[in-house]
């Protein structure tokens, strides 16, 4: 939960999905729900009040609130994430436990008889009469290329309303209408604030020699001394990952996921079939980002040791077709010694790093987040292998295909030199 301000949010939150909670003090949002679709055989289930505020698109102020639609802005997910903003009062939640209800339709323009419902709760603590300031709550909706109408609406215990309406439109411009999208044009779905949901099920292309991968993630935040993960920064970590886990030419799949903060292996598991992220998410639940074990402080040395002990053990280890490191930009005070790699110099497969560092708004670097190459970054290039630094959505499309088309290549000449004459 965020504390209490008074300046509205920077929108690059959107980045991934948009997560409906309020601020400080807390009040536990409980699940988004999509209501049964106006087309299915099930009608939707509205209060009469709620279905006539929205239906004549009223806009009231009974419940005094301010609602700022949010542009839709596409994810690394591929898929755009719209929503609203809501500044309200606090004295006007002043109660014993009450609940506030959000309901709301969004209706493509190409298919205005369809709107797709959706409706939420929030509970409200126990809060003086005289409270002061003001909290904000924040909901979201996944929306494909299209146009969109929004009509919505919060209501309170004692029936009063605030509503508004508004027009969305999600376009791909440029060079990213060659991206294919997760989620079809003019659909709209609940925003998932889970990012390590099962994967669907690949067709995957068995013919020929099957290719496998091994992918090393440095599971942390951009800013190192954070105390929790970014919901964009989780979110392109995790996106990084379900872009290798959906290509239909790699049959297996190695996965260590670490932490260099920690100096510690978070999780592994070898020549899986599919990722299994429900267990990946909850093996990486136990990182504890911003600490520091005090032997590793110590030791300026340890950070650069663990690092230099992972890359020998994983790139010497059982051989792949591919190893793709991914992560943000992980600086170190000592460097990875070239000598410890000589043993491994001469290997026969591609190393890649998908380096995920996004571009702050204005532009500008932090300390945390320069454009210099890092740590893991001086370790591939020693390797002879190739680096792609992903800060938009597009990046990470154009960066997969072309480790794709190097992967195959260095297959089919592998294949073709072991090929009897």
């Amino acid at each position: 939960m965020r504390r209490a301000t008074h300046s509205r949010p920077s929108s690059r939150r959107v980045g991934v999905a948009l997560l409906a909670f309020f601020c400080v003090p807390a009040i536990p949002a409980l699940s988004q729900n999509l209501l049964h679709n106006a087309d299915a055989m099930d009608q939707v289930k509205l209060l009469p009040g709620d279905a006539a505020v929205l239906e004549m698109e009223e806009v009231k102020k009974d419940l005094p609130c301010v609602v700022t639609p949010v542009k839709p802005v596409m994810g690394f997910d591929l898929r755009f994430h719209s929503g609203y903003e809501i500044s309200i009062p606090l004295k006007e939640l002043a109660s014993n436990g009450q609940t506030v209800t959000v309901v709301f339709s969004v209706t493509p323009a190409s298919a205005k008889d369809s709107p797709r419902y959706f409706s939420q709760k929030f509970t409200v603590p126990e809060l003086p009469d005289d409270a002061g300031g003001k909290t904000l709550l924040e909901g979201g909706f996944d929306v494909g290329e299209g146009s969109y109408h929004v009509r919505w609406l919060m209501r309170d215990h004692l029936e009063r309303i605030c509503s508004s309406n508004w027009d969305i439109s999600a376009t791909l411009t440029g060079r990213d209408q060659e991206m294919k999208m997760t989620i079809a044009p003019t659909a709209v779905e609940p925003s998932n604030p889970d990012f390590f949901t099962p994967e669907s099920p690949v067709a995957r292309k068995p013919d020929g020699d099957p290719l496998k991968v091994k992918v090393l993630i440095n599971y942390a935040p951009q800013v190192s001394a954070a105390a929790a993960m970014a919901p964009v920064d989780e979110s392109a970590l995790v996106s990084i990952l379900r872009t290798i886990a959906r290509e239909p030419r790699i049959m297996k799949f190695s996965i260590v996921a670490f932490n260099l903060n920690e100096q510690r292996v978070v999780y592994r598991a070898d020549n899986l079939d599919q990722i299994n992220f429900p267990d990946l998410g909850k093996q990486l639940s136990s990182v504890k980002l911003g600490m520091v074990d005090y032997k590793h402080l110590s030791d300026p040395h340890s950070p650069t040791d663990f690092l230099t002990h992972l890359v020998h053990d994983e790139l010497a280890g059982d051989p792949a077709d591919a190893v793709i490191f991914a992560g943000p930009k992980a600086f170190l005070d000592q460097p990875v010694p070239m000598d410890s790699l000589k043993d491994i110099g001469a290997i026969v497969y591609p190393v890649f790093y998908m380096n995920y560092m996004m571009v702050p708004p204005g532009g500008s670097w932090s300390d945390d987040s320069t454009p210099w190459r890092d740590a893991i970054g001086t370790v591939v290039k020693r390797l002879r292998g190739y680096e792609y630094t992903i800060t938009r959505p597009r990046d990470l499309w154009t960066s997969w295909t072309d480790i794709m088309n190097h992967i195959s290549k260095m297959k089919l000449a592998s294949t073709a030199g072991a090929s009897p004459h």
